[in-house]
Formats: structure tokens, C-alpha cells, sequence
């Protein structure tokens, strides 16, 4: 039985508002707690260490310098490769509502998975839905 135009624009919509709601989720899952991480903290810090790494004398030091200089690469990059996190927010907030009355996700499953109540009234969910 073939699957009329409507059910298959239902389930493109469904796949569309789950990758977004769930790269939301995964970017909420990324932050760590405490001040964030941003692009221009460790552009600054990578500097620094670049600095600390040619005024070394100590050849020991040295290395764990250029170590932390690596690792501090590393985050720059994912954290250059990461979207937007406000255009994930705003894809969350323009998503959710529909996508929790098809799945009957509550406020509070929201909030459990760590979703900030303010989004949540951005997007017009309240505790009462």
C-alpha cells in the first residue's frame, strides 16, 4: 500500500524536528558547568601558551607546555566545529511545542533533560503543559 503525500510530509517533518530537537539536546549535554569555554578564551589561551612554550628554558616543562598548547588546539577546533549554539536554541524553540504534543513530552521531562525554563517559555511550553 503506497503512503499518501500527507503521511510522508508527516514523517519528513517528524525526522526534521527530532534532528533538530536532538542537536539541541546534545549541545545542552556539551556544556560543561561553570564559566563557558568560548572560541576567544582559548584563542587567548593558546597564545599565551605559545609564549610560555618559547620562553622556556626547562626542557621538561617545555613539553608539558606544547602538551597543553595540543590539547588546547584540539578544544579550539571541536569548539570552532560546533554549531551555533543560538541557532540550535532557536531550532529547539521553534520545534518543540510540536514535537512534544506528537510525543506527549511533558514540561517537566524537559526540564529533567536540562532544557532552561527560559527556553522552554520561549517556545511556549509552561509547567502546566
Amino acid at each position: 500500500m503506497a503512503m499518501s503525500k500527507e503521511h510522508k510530509a508527516a514523517l519528513a517533518q517528524g525526522r526534521r524536528e527530532a534532528r533538530t530537537i536532538k542537536a539541541y539536546l546534545e549541545s545542552l549535554a556539551r556544556r560543561k558547568p561553570g564559566r563557558p569555554v568560548t572560541v576567544e578564551t582559548l584563542r587567548e589561551r593558546l597564545a599565551r601558551l605559545g609564549d610560555q612554550v618559547a620562553a622556556e628554558q626547562d626542557p621538561l616543562k617545555r613539553v608539558d607546555l606544547v602538551q597543553k598548547k595540543l590539547e588546547a588546539e584540539e578544544a579550539l577546533a571541536r569548539a570552532e566545529n560546533v554549531a551555533d549554539n543560538a541557532a540550535l536554541e532557536q531550532g529547539f524553540v521553534a520545534t518543540v511545542q510540536s514535537y512534544s504534543a506528537r510525543k506527549s513530552i511533558t514540561y517537566a521531562a524537559w526540564r529533567e533533560a536540562g532544557v532552561p525554563a527560559a527556553v522552554l517559555r520561549r517556545a511556549g511550553l509552561t509547567r502546566g503543559s
